[in-house]
Order: structure tokens, then C-alpha cells, then sequence
């Protein structure tokens, strides 16, 4: 990592160390300034409810981030786009059209056919390797998540945006110092990503256009075809479409019908989920009014940070919560969920800016999980520094071989 890099993650990871300390010096909820603008951190459950609940029509935007404007194509990405008509019109659209029961069981046969063919490449693999395969936790689950054309250098684009739009950001805190950015390079890394994902989203698009114009709309469609068939019933607005776009066995596999009966697996999403969300602070929103808040008066454009990593180990709340103890979700903390409504585990965010793709990436993370498990033992070192190196896992085929 370059210098520059290392100074802006080293700023970025002070703050979060930083806020993570105050809470701990001045309570749950304190007001504090980040460069010129202030920001209510909350890390309580009561009052991140009544931000998310009551006042969440203070807090229904997104503060501007450089980062997401040249990655996002202006704010248009559905999760970081502002609050307002494009941002209720595109999200109507992806929860009737792309997120909802209707056509996530349309398009089941698209998980499957990952998971399951994910799941023979580790079997082949074993078969070449004296019974056992190895597997690189982090990299190949990502692969499987997206099992595309050119999908690591997908991946790679992919890691560098989330990296670059939670990075410490001159240009968000002191805008009239935003040229600090560009003499360190920041600038142009985040331009080089954009390029790079933009590449990659236009390849996958042009490539459907095309099949469609060769064999038509009919067979098994995924995401992009979906989009393509709202775009072509002219549901989306003409301004805006060009930026936005088991086999039988004799062991029974598992299958999405199963899930609901597999407690011990959701106990172990959850928790995982509960220790290590998407990242320690949530997306910061922006207030649009003046409001009061757990008697702060918060003026508009006031950022509001939730600090997800004190409010998911709340020992109010949590018994031993710096442990990982699936148990607590099969009984104290059984009828919680990750869905918005349980303030004490909100890992896709909750109220209006709630994550739209939650029901997707629960189904996916379950199906992927509970395939995986069932298919194959893992083992792996008893010793592992979190997060310094990667975690790699031997596996070994316990189905017969008909099953893969």
C-alpha cells in the first residue's frame, strides 16, 4: 500500500478507534465535528430506534461523498443515491421488480447452479488432490457471490469501491482543502475504479443485449435480463436507463425449503453477522431538518453515525458480548432478526435506507452455507491471527459421489 493509501487508512481507522473511545469516555450518544461538519453518534438501542423509527424522516438521505459521486455514477446507485424521486422510483422498482418473493423464486436456478457447480470444482478438486481440497475462504466465496465473466477482476474493482467510499476523505470533512485528495493520488484511484467497474457492468450488458437479440427473451434469465425486459416495458425512465442497470441423489440435498427448518444455521448467520456487519459505523445519513433527538437539537445537514460495532455488543443486551455464542440466537435472542424491526442487530441498516437487497443476500447466504456444510467436512488451523492472513480451509466430499 502506498503512502497515501496508509495515511487515509490510517485516518480512516482513527476515527473509528476514535469514536469507538468516546463512546466509552461520554456515553452512548454525544454530538462531535468532523471537520466542518457535526455528527450524532449513536450507539444506543433506544435512541438509534427513535432515529430509524420516529425521526426517520429527518434521516433519510445520504451525506455527498466524493468517493461515491465518480463510483456511483452521480448518486445514482440505488444504495447511495440521494433522497428524493429517483430514489423512491428506483427503489419501488427494485423491490417490485428485482427483490421481490416472485422473482427471487424465478431466479433461484441462478443461485443453484453457482452453488452447485462451485460445489463440484472443490470435489474435482479433491479427486486431484488425495481426497481433500483447499479452500481460500475470502476469494472463493466472493467468486461464488458473482460467478462472472472476468469475476477477479470484478472482485478486485469491487473491493477497491467499498474500500475507497468508507476511506477518510479530505474533500468530505474540510471541502476547502479537497485538493489534498488529488495530490495524494486518492482522486485518481477512484477515477481508475470507476473505469474499471464500469467496464465491467457495460461488458455484462452489451453481452445480454446481444443473446437477446440472437435468441430472444425466452429460458432461464438473471438480473441483468430482468432489468433489461423493466427497461424494454418502459418502466424506467428514459433519462435515467442508460446509468442504471439439484440434482436428484441418493442423499437428499438441501434446499431452499429447508432453510426455515435449519435454526443451528441461521444462529450461526446471525451471530457472524452480529460480530462482524459490513463495517463498524453504518452508512452516515445526513439530517434534512432541524430536529431534536434524545434532547440534542440536531440542525439540518448534521451527519448521524450508528455505531453498529458498541451497539451490537451491548452487554445490557448481550450476554458475553465479545464471544461468539450461537447459542444465545437458539433461545434468549431466538425471535430477533436482521430485518430492521430488532434494533439490537441491524446489520443491513433499517428504516427507509434499509439495505433493499436483504432478502436476496439472506437467501443467498443461507442456501450457499447450508450446501456447502452438508456437502463437505472442513477443517482448519486451530491458530489464526483475525484478518492478518487468510483463512484457508481443507475440505473433504462426505456425500457419495453421485450427489456432486
Amino acid at each position: 500500500m502506498e503512502f497515501q493509501e496508509q495515511l487515509h487508512f490510517a485516518l480512516a481507522f482513527t476515527k473509528t478507534i476514535a469514536i469507538l473511545v468516546v463512546t466509552i469516555l461520554h456515553g452512548p450518544t454525544f454530538l462531535i465535528r468532523l471537520g466542518v461538519h457535526r455528527a450524532l453518534v449513536v450507539s444506543n438501542l433506544e435512541v438509534a430506534k427513535e432515529c430509524f423509527t420516529t425521526n426517520d424522516k429527518v434521516f433519510p438521505t445520504h451525506r455527498k461523498s466524493i468517493a461515491v459521486k465518480y463510483m456511483g455514477y452521480d448518486y445514482k446507485m440505488l444504495g447511495f443515491a440521494h433522497y428524493g424521486p429517483y430514489w423512491r422510483n428506483m427503489r419501488k422498482l427494485a423491490m417490485v421488480e428485482l427483490f421481490s418473493s416472485h422473482w427471487l423464486e424465478l431466479l433461484k436456478h441462478v443461485d443453484d447452479n453457482k452453488i452447485g457447480s462451485f460445489i463440484k470444482e472443490l470435489y474435482v478438486q479433491s479427486l486431484k488432490n488425495g481426497g481433500v481440497a483447499l479452500l481460500e475462504i475470502k476469494e472463493r466465496i466472493g467468486e461464488l457471490a458473482t460467478n462472472i465473466i472476468e469475476s477477479r477482476r470484478f472482485l478486485k474493482a469491487l473491493s477497491d469501491f467499498f474500500y475507497l467510499a468508507g476511506l477518510f476523505l479530505v474533500s468530505n470533512t474540510i471541502p476547502f482543502l479537497d485538493w489534498l485528495d488529488v495530490v495524494m493520488g486518492i482522486i485518481g484511484k477512484i477515477k481508475r475504479t470507476e473505469k474499471e467497474l464500469d467496464f465491467a457492468i457495460g461488458s455484462w450488458v452489451n453481452e445480454h443485449c446481444e443473446r437477446r437479440l440472437d435468441k430472444g427473451i425466452e429460458g432461464n434469465q438473471d438480473f441483468i435480463d430482468v432489468m433489461l425486459s423493466i427497461m424494454d416495458e418502459n418502466n424506467v425512465p428514459t433519462q435515467e436507463a442508460d446509468v442504471t442497470i439439484r440434482p436428484n441423489c441418493l442423499q437428499q440435498q438441501v434446499e431452499e425449503s429447508d432453510i426455515a427448518n435449519l435454526v443451528y444455521l441461521q444462529a450461526i448467520i446471525k451471530e457472524t453477522m452480529r460480530l462482524y456487519p459490513a463495517a463498524p459505523v453504518s452508512v452516515v445519513r445526513e439530517a434534512m431538518d432541524d430536529y431534536t433527538v434524545a434532547n440534542f437539537h440536531i440542525p439540518a445537514g448534521t451527519q448521524l453515525l450508528l455505531n453498529l460495532w458498541k451497539l451490537h455488543r451491548d452487554p445490557r443486551i448481550w450476554h458475553k458480548p465479545l464471544d461468539f455464542l450461537l447459542e444465545r440466537f437458539l433461545s434468549d435472542h431466538a425471535n430477533i432478526d436482521v430485518r430492521g424491526q430488532n434494533f439490537e442487530l441491524i446489520p443491513f441498516g433499517a428504516g427507509r435506507r434499509i439495505c433493499p437487497g436483504i432478502t436476496f443476500a439472506l437467501h443467498f447466504q443461507h442456501l450457499a452455507l447450508a450446501q456447502l456444510l452438508h456437502g463437505l467436512n472442513g477443517e482448519w488451523p486451530r491458530i489464526i491471527v483475525p484478518k492478518a492472513t487468510p483463512l484457508e480451509v481443507t475440505l473433504k466430499p462426505k456425500l457419495p459421489s453421485v450427489c456432486y
